[in-house]
């Protein structure tokens, strides 16, 4: 049976994950991110692009996980996505209803907007 590949799109507004970090700051990071990433985004010049980058990328694995029929909640940080050796990044999925799943992301972002797509091959 030949691989089943379903595909996510999130798309961001820096400014509203600015908003949410200014306003609740530990709560908001601590309950999406994991610790890789804070380290990840804190070591950049303006860490929140790079906090909205990486949400989004969860947003959009969130939703090729849906299309795939995997009904399960996925929490925030059961979605990891660090940086390769060359800075691609590199999604790490946590938890039993994801084991053999592959998935790829792709995260872009300019001063106002971060937007991510998921592939996932079942």
């Amino acid at each position: 049976m030949p691989p089943k590949i379903f595909i996510g799109t999130d798309i961001v507004d820096i400014s509203r994950i600015r908003e949410v970090i200014a306003d609740h700051p530990n709560r908001f990071i601590q309950r999406t991110y994991t610790n890789k990433e804070q380290l990840y985004c804190k070591g950049k010049a303006d860490p929140v692009i790079h906090y909205a980058g990486r949400f989004a990328a969860k947003e959009a694995v969130k939703k090729a996980l849906m299309t795939s029929g995997i009904k399960s909640s996925i929490s925030w940080v059961d979605m990891e996505i660090i940086s390769g050796q060359d800075g691609e990044p590199i999604v790490q999925l946590h938890g039993k209803p994801y084991t053999g799943l592959s998935c790829k992301v792709s995260i872009s972002h300019t001063q106002d907007t971060a937007i991510a797509t998921a592939i996932i091959v079942k």
